[in-house]
């Protein structure tokens, strides 16, 4: 690649190119297992599991999934929450040939239905809680199996009684197989060896759907080890850092940069099965992480989390933000109240996840995203999509990296759309300064049009959240029929506060020229989020 701006403000410890190893997705585990046999690669709820012991349990599924017929072309849905067992099914379903398909276990039975559809899986992994609602899809799309691990074999202390077996074959009915995984990790043996390459298909996930119907997302287990090399490359991660992994594994940001990626690193994961501000205070507290990555409003319900002050978080080293613009409010609240550096990133999972941060140990840009990782070239088009465009003018942010998804899974107009010359093209506004720094101003499909002139979501939002009294909100464009659009902020008012809308009309107009002002604000008592905690503007807007 050619010089870029950006590669003088790299790290020390990071070099302009990585060489990238041909290996499987697997291999991350199986190499490190191999390098450090005792370390410890999982902790929950204080219960320690060896990086051999987990190796073992992903060999042992492979081997019992291969025995149950699956291969290469088949494809396994994932529905699990953060635990070890998690990473046993990912791994296991990966050293069987086949490829894992991760999805959300909170979504209705009508969402998992459709994207087990339209992956075209042979089966699904999951947990009790949610074996009801997978038992009527595994009946209706006639899956060849389903098998069930209890979050109780894999903590230090029993939990409520486990549904029985029995059970499960009421749920599934007749002509559908139903195994236990503690009894499909008990052998001991290793899967035969796969005929698969690593430009081959690796992992499908599913697109947040924030922008409309959810997409397969391609990645070959070549961009996925690509991609964790990258980050672990970016926070210098090596066996004696420890990341608290509250980001969901089944998300792109969750399933590289707190797993692959620390487990590439032969690092510790802390893993936390819901997302709860105390339980994960409580956590840092106990367990002495050095890092976590996070979305924004996880860091705002952090900072308003009764009696954080009690709780010792001086083991964090750092804090990686993305998924979602992360006010200078909010990262200096977090950073006052903590001690902890808090770094912007981003990524997005057509390029696996994160591809550019703000430097681990060098110059931080307050509003910044930061600046490419090793091999990602960045520039900003107009848009549309015709012309490269200097420093500081506003644009959409593409991008050339050895990470980028394969396609959308039998999606080939849509695929076009966004894969152009090598380029991907992001849908996401921005610039880069003079630096070489980049900068997200908004969603391209957010913009906000208020009589011809451009409104970007992320400018207000800045504006709400320096309001004493905010604790979240969020701006969208409505339809008006004289301006064409006009805007509306939804708000959530800190615990034990209280404002009016003239108050903060009053503030807006303070800090926004007229047109930007909103005309119509709403007080919520929450706002709906994703499974990552990414404000979902299209669900507001829908309502």
């Amino acid at each position: 690649m050619m010089e870029r701006p950006w590669f003088r403000f790299y790290d020390a410890h990071v070099p302009k190119s990585l060489e990238y190893p041909d290996i499987l997705i697997q291999d991350l585990l199986d190499k490190s297992a191999q390098k450090n046999p005792n370390g410890t690669l999982a902790i929950f709820f204080g219960r320690k599991f060896s990086y051999e012991t987990s190796k073992q349990y992903s060999d042992s599924l492979g081997y019992s999934l291969q025995e149950l017929g699956i291969g290469p072309e088949d494809k396994i849905a994932i529905i699990m929450p953060n635990f070890p067992g998690f990473i046993v099914a990912y791994y296991g379903v990966l050293k069987a040939g086949a490829v894992a398909v991760p999805l959300n276990p909170l979504y209705t039975e009508e969402e998992l239905s459709n994207q087990i559809s339209d992956s075209e899986c042979a089966g699904a992994i999951t947990i009790p809680m949610f074996a009801p609602k997978v038992a009527k899809i595994a009946r209706k799309l006639k899956l060849k199996f389903m098998i069930i691990s209890n979050i109780s074999d894999f903590l230090p202390f029993k939990l409520a009684i486990p549904m029985k077996l029995k059970e499960w074959k009421q749920l599934t009915g007749v002509g559908i197989k139903y195994y236990k995984m503690k009894d499909l990790t008990k052998s001991r043996r290793s899967p035969k060896p796969i005929k698969k390459h690593p430009s081959d298909l690796g992992v499908i996930i599913y697109s947040g759907g924030t922008t409309g119907v959810a997409k397969g997302i391609m990645l070959s287990h070549k961009a996925v080890c690509s991609n964790a090399l990258q980050i672990a490359t970016w926070g210098n991660l090596g066996p004696e850092e420890r990341l608290l992994s509250v980001l969901p594994l089944f998300h792109g940001y969750g399933m590289n940069v707190c797993m692959n990626a620390p487990i590439l690193a032969g690092a510790s994961i802390v893993l936390l099965p819901k997302f709860s501000p105390k339980l994960m205070a409580q956590h840092i507290h106990r367990y002495k992480p050095t890092m976590t990555a996070v979305v924004p409003t996880i860091l705002v319900a952090l900072m308003n989390t009764p009696g954080l002050e009690k709780y010792d978080m001086t083991s964090l080293k750092a804090v990686w933000v993305g998924a979602a613009p992360l006010t200078k409010a909010v990262k200096e609240e977090f950073e006052r109240k903590t001690g902890c550096r808090v770094i912007e990133g981003y990524g997005l999972t057509e390029a696996v996840t994160a591809i550019m941060a703000n430097p681990y140990k060098g110059k931080h840009k307050v509003g910044s995203i930061g600046i490419p990782f090793p091999d990602v070239d960045a520039k900003i088009v107009s848009l549309d999509g015709k012309r490269e465009l200097p420093p500081m003018e506003q644009g959409e942010i593409v991008l050339k990296t050895p990470t980028v998804m394969m396609g959308y899974y039998k999606k080939e107009k849509e695929t076009k759309e966004v894969l152009k010359d090598g380029w991907l093209y992001t849908g996401d506004i921005g610039y880069m300064d003079e630096e070489g720094y980049f900068y997200i101003t908004d969603r391209k499909k957010d913009l906000i049009i208020v009589g011809g002139f451009n409104v970007f979501p992320r400018e207000i939002e800045e504006v709400l959240y320096k309001h004493p009294k905010v604790k979240e909100g969020v701006a969208i464009g409505i339809p008006d029929a004289y301006k064409g659009e006009r805007i509306k902020v939804f708000v959530v008012i800190k615990d034990g506060e209280t404002a009016s809308k003239e108050e903060l009309l009053e503030h807006f107009k303070k800090h926004l020229a007229p047109y930007k002002v909103p005309s119509e604000i709403e007080f919520r008592d929450s706002l709906p989020k994703s499974a990552i905690g990414k404000i979902l503007r299209r669900a507001l807007k829908e309502t």
